[in-house]
């Protein structure tokens, strides 16, 4: 891809590896490597922006995502405790109504009155 400075034709992969290699270099290297690779110094500025934006939008998502996390574990945490006490009301129910029918079968009492 040397001989090519139409941003086009460079892959991701390309671009990046130029960013990676003139990221130390002074403007009179940058000027340097470009002309050995036939490229602009502005087009490797751009990509090196495009890099930026990139890994800028990545960590956006990445903290996007650790919320959602924490807030699903907050729901999930509230539902747990939610389900434990509607399932102690309900045992109290049941041992309840057993209780009941005993009660009405020792007594020789309907279950409907």
């Amino acid at each position: 891809m040397a001989g090519s400075n139409r941003s086009d034709d460079w892959s991701p992969e390309q671009t990046f590896s130029v960013v990676l290699e003139t990221a130390a270099l002074s403007e009179i290297e940058l000027s340097q490597y470009c002309r050995e690779k036939g490229l602009y110094p502005e087009q490797v500025k751009e990509w090196k922006q495009s890099c930026i934006a990139v890994d800028q939008t990545q960590a956006q998502v990445r903290k996007q995502l650790a919320q959602e996390r924490k807030a699903d574990h907050k729901r999930i945490k509230e539902l747990e405790r939610e389900l434990k006490r509607k399932d102690a009301a309900l045992a109290e129910t049941a041992a309840s109504l057993v209780l009941k029918k005993k009660l009405n079968a020792y007594w020789g009492e309907d279950e409907d009155s």
